[in-house]
């Protein structure tokens, strides 16, 4: 899945188009949950040595909300890493080059849906 691929899908599945928020990172974009304005997914091009790789091609990458718990499986496989400007104990990078499967890619952005949701009830 490609950056144009992935607006095409969150555009389809969640009614969401992106919004560019950053004039000086003006292909950079993040997707919202409509019911509280949360971000669940960020995408932006950068350096893959941003991310420890020996290359300083640039890429298009995919930040998503990610369960703790989940984020060591993730950073075991190909094309997944510690979010890249974002907290990384709770996000995780996907490079959007081909190195990741797009039902993976579908996968790892209903989750992050899912945890952007803030319907869950508060301990009183």
């Amino acid at each position: 899945m490609d950056k144009d691929e992935l607006i095409e899908y969150v555009s389809e599945e969640y009614d969401i188009s992106p919004e560019y928020l950053w004039e000086s990172t003006p292909d950079a974009f993040v997707f919202r949950r409509k019911n509280n304005r949360k971000w669940f997914a960020v995408a932006m091009e950068i350096s893959k040595n941003k991310l420890g790789l020996d290359s300083g091609e640039k890429v298009y990458i995919l930040d998503v909300k990610c369960d703790p718990l989940m984020l060591g499986s993730y950073l075991e496989q190909t094309g997944f890493f510690r979010a890249y400007h974002m907290n990384k104990e709770k996000w995780l990078t996907v490079l959007l080059d081909g190195s990741v499967s797009r039902e993976d890619i579908i996968s790892v952005l209903e989750l992050s849906y899912g945890l952007a949701d803030n319907k869950k009830k508060k301990r009183t």
